[in-house]
């Protein structure tokens, strides 16, 4: 059947001939004039008049092209292979007009541009000058202000500290501006959801490191405690010395009873499974300068029958062995230190950033770093929140004077915190490192202990400006025992603060990822192969390179450093302490440690 749309047939397919892509042959006595004339119908494309083309005034006034030879017709040919004639004819029309287009004769004197476009130019040239020498200030700007100061739009520092910005760039050094750097990393946010991924895989892994502790500590309480329990020695003699001949403590030792504790007799202190239930556990860290130590992995237990609480470390050798070991005794422990000196603990007590205090003589079986200093301080860095808000609805705690006492002092250091966090904006990490390692130089005893004259000589040096009044406040809290003296690490802590737990718990777990051998310290060529610095902003950009980056975090961190060929614990906290002071948000300075470090 023939369809015919818009007066154009169609033919069946077998009239249809493909094209070949090869040019055919024409048949005999065909010429292109001949063919014209054959077929008047077909439309011509009119002659291109170049001399038309020239310069005018008037932009807007098209050159007439006379059309008086052109025969435009919209009607093709009515047949039934109209795809065969259009498909055979269509390179000899072209032929012939390319044909009639040599013959031209192209004017080889054109008139020259007129005033008016030259001005237009002129303009043109100007602008597009004025635009790319604007582009390269702003360009230089930001890069200039990325350099010297790393930090987003929504994560600036308060307005008291971006006020006295001026003044504070002024005074920074080299140093400060090579450790500034590190805050670009702040602003990346190329791992997002690989970020979210891990996280979640780190919580599983808590769960189960909780869940291993738990169990172990309940085995301990509940199947260990009868059998050491030394009630059971009293009942048994009791039950023997009735039946117990005179002489027969001459006896051999094989015909004595030898027999362990009767498990069957039910002592004072017999536990049960749903006493142990009522507890509130927590994470904790010991606050020391010792890397070993401070990265030990401790889980306490604070049980509300008998006010009692137990640490316990959990411990890894390589990726399949795991042990528990308890750390502090179960036991009843009162406060070493503080307003709160020899008071119990009680559930008021625990919260996270509580420090809780033992004396190292009590307990034997610890390391033998621990047990150098009198006084052993735990940090809750973590707590089971349900639980210690289930326990404290259902005990009734008052308040007294020293918990007023206490609430009084943290507000008194707090403010002194605040003074100086307006003179560590930008020079925190120079500041922090370099006032630790003066401190320590000044202990000539190697106590950790300074009285007030060295204290202040410190602060006058490093040019941290405390006023009289606010001092001797800071003074009165820190020397609660009239001692004379004080931790100096905790005077460091208590006049220029400390980030908070979420914060330092990353700090750990990069340096326990560096610290290969487990020895507290970090060889410098370790850290040179460890730190990656592709994911900078800088680098990404290209303004800096990999090495600069690199090269700039090794100088600001050596610095920090009393070896020149490794890195302590204390060294490397110091560091990133100091560089948090300037940073708000906790996600924007765990990526600072995450990015490099790949944690």
């Amino acid at each position: 059947m023939d369809l015919e749309v818009k007066g154009v047939a169609a033919s069946p397919v077998s009239q249809i001939q493909p094209f070949s892509g090869r040019k055919k042959p024409l048949q005999q006595g065909w010429t292109s004039k001949s063919w014209t004339i054959q077929n008047p119908c077909l439309p011509v494309v009119p002659r291109l008049d170049l001399g038309s083309l020239i310069d005018s005034d008037d932009e807007d006034k098209f050159s007439n092209i006379p059309l008086s030879t052109a025969h435009i017709h919209f009607n093709p040919p009515k047949s039934s292979s109209a795809l065969h004639w259009i498909t055979l004819h269509q390179k000899p029309s072209s032929h012939h007009h390319l044909s009639e287009l040599e013959e031209d004769i192209i004017p080889e004197n054109l008139p020259e541009t007129t005033n008016k476009y030259k001005l237009k130019y002129q303009q043109y040239k100007t602008e597009m000058k004025e635009g790319y020498k604007e582009y390269s200030q702003r360009n230089a700007e930001k890069t200039k202000s990325n350099i010297t100061h790393q930090q987003s739009p929504r994560n600036k520092i308060d307005d008291k500290c971006v006020q006295g910005e001026e003044a504070i760039m002024d005074n920074l050094t080299t140093l400060d501006r090579k450790a500034l750097l590190q805050q670009g990393y702040a602003d990346n946010t190329y791992r997002a959801p690989w970020r979210t991924r891990k996280s979640e895989a780190e919580i599983v892994t808590a769960q189960k490191k909780k869940q291993t502790v738990e169990e172990q500590v309940m085995i301990d309480n509940l199947s260990r405690a009868v059998i050491s329990d030394p009630e059971q020695n009293l009942i048994i003699e009791k039950q023997e010395s009735a039946h117990i001949l005179p002489d027969s403590k001459m006896a051999s030792l094989r015909f004595k009873k030898r027999t362990l504790h009767e498990t069957k007799i039910r002592t004072h202190s017999t536990l049960t499974e749903n006493m142990l239930s009522y507890k509130v556990q927590f994470d904790g860290r010991i606050i020391s300068r010792n890397g070993r130590d401070a990265c030990r992995e401790l889980i306490g237990f604070f049980f509300i029958h008998d006010q009692s609480l137990t640490v316990y470390e959990y411990r890894q050798f390589g990726k399949n062995r795991t042990t528990v070991l308890p750390f502090i005794q179960k036991h009843v422990y009162s406060h070493q230190h503080g307003r709160r000196k020899g008071k119990q603990y009680q559930l008021g007590d625990f919260y996270i950033g509580a420090d809780l205090t033992f004396l190292s003589a009590a307990h034997p079986r610890l390391p033998e770093s621990v047990t150098e200093n009198t006084l052993l301080t735990l940090r809750i860095t973590n707590i089971d929140q349900v639980a210690l808000n289930s326990l404290k609805t259902d005990s009734v705690e008052h308040e007294d004077d020293i918990t007023n006492q206490e609430t009084n002092d943290k507000l008194v250091l707090k403010a002194i915190q605040d003074v100086l966090k307006e003179q560590l904006c930008n020079r925190g990490v120079r500041i922090l490192t370099g006032f630790g390692k003066y401190l320590q130089q000044m202990d000539k005893e190697g106590n950790g202990l300074l009285d007030k004259a060295d204290l202040k000589q410190a602060l006058k040096v490093f040019h941290l400006e405390v006023s009289e009044n606010d001092f001797e406040s800071a003074w009165l809290v820190l020397n609660s025992n009239d001692s004379g003296k004080v931790d100096y690490g905790e005077f460091k802590r208590a006049i220029i603060g400390e980030m908070n737990e979420y914060r330092k718990a990353f700090v750990r777990k990069a340096f326990m990822k560096l610290d290969f051998n487990k020895t507290g310290s970090i060889p410098i060529i370790d850290i040179r192969k460890c730190y990656c610095a592709k994911q900078h902003p800088q680098v990404i950009s290209g303004h800096s390179t990999e090495e600069e980056i690199k090269s700039s975090f090794l100088e600001t961190l050596k610095d920090a450093c009393s070896k020149s060929d490794e890195v302590s614990y204390g060294e490397f906290e110091d560091y990133y302490e100091g560089l948090s002071i300037g940073i708000v948000d906790d996600e924007d300075f765990v990526s600072i440690l995450r990015t490099p470090w790949g944690i």
